[in-house]
């Protein structure tokens, strides 16, 4: 299980470049791995601050996703699961920290929400930021800690 947050400052998004496998290279939205026993908003908040040295406002759930990877299986024309994530992400506003790359982020960098197509993202995300900025606009108070 995974928690993730399109963390918006007007019209721009926080996006991470990532440096390890899955996805190594490409960019996406702060998050990562549950702890077991760790409550979803606890982990995106703990992922924000982890990754991105960011305290951050969860205002409402944005999606959940399935991620999965296949690997070429040897001697087989078939392939093998490789990983399998199921991601519930956030829409998020910054309450404080400073932006910085930690954990497993590459770079991090505030990018404007129209010029996503100019960068190399993971599958879906597009859609997901452009989710989280209709509910950003509709939200009234956020989520309770």
């Amino acid at each position: 299980m995974g928690v993730g947050a399109v963390v918006l400052d007007g019209d721009r998004v926080l996006l991470v470049r990532r440096g390890q496998a899955p996805s190594q290279g490409k960019w996406t939205i702060p998050g990562g791995l549950v702890d077991l026993g760790e409550r979803l908003e606890d982990a995106a908040r703990r992922e924000l601050m982890e990754e991105c040295g960011l305290e951050v406002r969860l205002l409402a759930l944005c999606g959940v996703i399935d991620r999965v990877t296949r690997a070429p299986r040897p001697g087989s024309d078939e392939s093998a699961v490789r990983y399998h994530y199921v991601i519930v992400d956030y829409v998020a506003e910054v309450a404080g920290g400073t932006l910085c790359c930690g954990s497993d982020a590459a770079e991090a960098d505030w990018v404007p929400v129209g010029e996503l197509e100019r960068y190399d993202t993971t599958e879906g995300l597009a859609e997901m930021v452009r989710r989280a900025v209709r509910l950003r606009q509709a939200s009234q108070g956020g989520l309770r800690p």
